[in-house]
């Protein structure tokens, strides 16, 4: 296995590249451009890569599916970081040109979306095409392939490009979620402040059933903060749960969810326990009164007190 390489949703100049460069390790791991999602986590699966930095989740278009499929099916992996990154987009085009030349406009899937009022505004006319990634956009732009490609304003270096105008977005703040998965390993340590990522599936589709799965996380205090459905293709109608919560597998409340879960759901895959990006132990809301780790040790204590004759 080669942990000393990283691979990551390519080609060179993406904001994935951008966002992997923020972790300290990767300034001594080779970076490896992938052409897809599924090609960066199969090389980390096959053992060619040691970690892979793909996207999940945008604060405007919502989850990254191509991931959350990936993660939820094949040979597990793991989450061991998070990294949140800014996102705005420049119109990349090549030398010369000027916005009224712009005809066709490339760029991901998902940054459509982020530019759609601009777009509507500055180039109605203009036609859209979707491109594996932001990068490869430009590139495409650089073999003539589309006039412009909404892209990193970074990418244009790379590929011989031109800012036409920068600082693109229709949501001020825009943030896009990058994942860090590796092969399946003992967790990041909890450090207070913490998120843990699984994917749920129902047994069966009755009256409650979502309702019963929530109350396990409810029921131990244990707050929420995404959870999306996603076809399992085995049918209409039937889903699986990607879900992220707060906290870490060695809370005891965390814990007593995912055996919960794990009695009554069909299958629970754990994708890991890490830090919460951009958060500090400090800033963590209070937990409910109850769900402390010594409120579990308590009632434990409390129950073999009972057993004993004792309660």
């Amino acid at each position: 296995m080669s942990v000393s390489r990283y691979t990551y949703l390519g080609p060179e100049g993406t904001f994935t590249e951008a966002a992997l460069r923020t972790l300290p390790e990767a300034a001594t791991r080779e970076l490896v451009p992938m052409v897809s999602v599924p090609a960066a986590l199969d090389a980390v699966r096959s053992g060619e890569a040691g970690a892979a930095l793909v996207p999940i989740e945008n604060s405007v278009e919502g989850g990254v599916t191509a991931t959350l499929d990936e993660l939820a099916t094949g040979e597990p992996l793991m989450i061991y970081r998070e990294v949140l990154l800014p996102i705005s987009f420049a119109l990349l085009a090549r030398p010369g040109a000027a916005l009224a030349d712009v005809k066709t406009v490339t760029g991901h899937p998902v940054a459509q979306p982020q530019v759609r009022k601009w777009l509507a505004e500055h180039l109605p006319d203009a036609q859209w095409e979707s491109a594996a990634s932001n990068a490869d956009g430009a590139r495409l732009v650089q073999e003539g392939r589309y006039d412009a490609a909404f892209a990193g304003e970074f990418a244009a270096v790379t590929y011989g490009l031109t800012p036409l105008v920068t600082d693109i977005h229709d949501a001020q703040n825009a943030v896009t979620r990058f994942v860090l998965a590796g092969r399946p390993a003992r967790p990041a340590a909890r450090t207070g402040a913490d998120k843990t990522s699984m994917v749920l599936w129902l047994g069966d589709d009755h009256p409650g059933a979502l309702l019963e799965l929530l109350q396990e996380f409810a029921a131990r205090g244990v707050n929420m903060v995404r959870i999306e459905s996603r076809p399992t293709g085995e049918g209409i109608g039937r889903y699986c749960f990607s879900v992220d919560c707060e906290g870490h597998l060695t809370d005891r409340r965390v814990g007593e969810v995912l055996m919960g879960l794990r009695r009554t759901c069909p299958k629970v895959r754990f994708l890991g326990s890490y830090p919460r990006a951009g958060v500090r132990p400090e800033e963590v809301s209070p937990l409910r009164p109850g769900t402390a780790d010594e409120d579990f040790s308590a009632a434990s204590d409390w129950l073999a007190r009972c057993l004993d004759g004792r309660g």
